[in-house]
């Protein structure tokens, strides 16, 4: 016993660190670690393939959600533009009440010694420098905004022209053929008395060209006009609509109605080179004749 005792005072007093030799008995004791405070004893972080699939997953929404987004956009848009539409469609029968005529397409002028181009929206010098705004600002709240196409964002097809993107029937407005020599005489559009198809008539639209927007609403036979006999037909094809939203145009028709175009067309006298520079499929005429535009 007093050698068992003896043997007991000889082993090392840190148990864990003892090494049983041959022919002892094995045995050990390792001491329990001690985890850090706040801490449990299973804390981990994400693995990569945790870290993918939640980055997948946000994706995956992302790509559902911003087309909704896009979409919800584009409507604003839209209404926006229709909107504009009508304010200037009412302005133009305004017009129309106080000076029983519709307002000038485009027409020049030279009496006070400055070349000036008179047009519906805006009034420039021969080099597209903006003089005032055109006759319908009289009649238009914020006139500014509402002559914006708000799906448009290019240059205007004249320098000076603060705010652009929509086009007026030179149907309805007419269009004096450019002179470097006008004698000032003031001309007039249609008179209210002259549209017998009202509700079929359009009034403003979408301008578009290959390269942008344009002013002047022309249809496809407008060289048959009596006062537009020798328009030339690049003329004529530089004077169609844009089909800005999802493949559709807005118009604003005589009778005050604002209605929606889905099918651009191409126009009778179509060629290659002619739909080249109108821009086609995106911009085109309302119909192939002058139906869509004649009063």
């Amino acid at each position: 016993m007093r050698e068992m005792l003896l043997q007991h005072d000889h082993m090392p007093r840190d148990r864990a660190a003892f090494v049983p030799q041959v022919g002892q008995a094995r045995w050990s004791c390792v001491p329990r670690r001690r985890c850090p405070e706040g801490r449990g004893s299973d804390a981990r972080g994400f693995t990569l393939v945790e870290i993918l699939i939640t980055i997948s997953i946000i994706t995956m929404l992302l790509g559902l959600l911003l087309p909704v987004l896009a979409g919800v956009r584009n409507s604003g848009r839209a209404i926006q533009c229709q909107s504009n539409l009508r304010q200037m469609s009412l302005a133009a029968h305004a017009y129309s009440t106080k000076y029983r005529a519709y307002p000038i397409a485009l027409q020049f002028d030279n009496s006070d010694g400055v070349f000036k181009s008179i047009a519906w929206d805006w009034v420039t010098t021969a080099s597209g420098e903006l003089i005032s705004p055109g006759p319908l600002w009289q009649f238009t709240d914020d006139p500014g905004e509402v002559m914006q196409c708000p799906q448009y964002l290019g240059n205007s097809p004249s320098a000076g022209d603060p705010y652009t993107g929509f086009n007026y029937s030179t149907y309805l407005g007419g269009e004096e053929q450019f002179s470097t020599n006008p004698q000032g005489n003031i001309k007039d559009g249609a008179a209210p008395g002259q549209i017998r198809r009202p509700a079929m008539t359009a009034m403003f639209g979408l301008g578009g060209t290959a390269t942008g927007t344009n002013k002047y609403m022309r249809s496809p036979r407008h060289h048959q006009h009596s006062e537009m006999q020798n328009l030339a037909l690049q003329t004529i094809y530089a004077g169609a609509q844009a089909f800005r939203y999802q493949g559709s145009t807005f118009v604003a028709y005589a009778d005050g109605r604002i209605g929606s175009v889905e099918q651009p067309r191409k126009g009778e006298l179509a060629t290659d080179a002619l739909l080249q520079q109108m821009g086609w499929p995106n911009n085109g005429f309302l119909s192939d004749d002058a139906s869509a535009y004649r009063p």
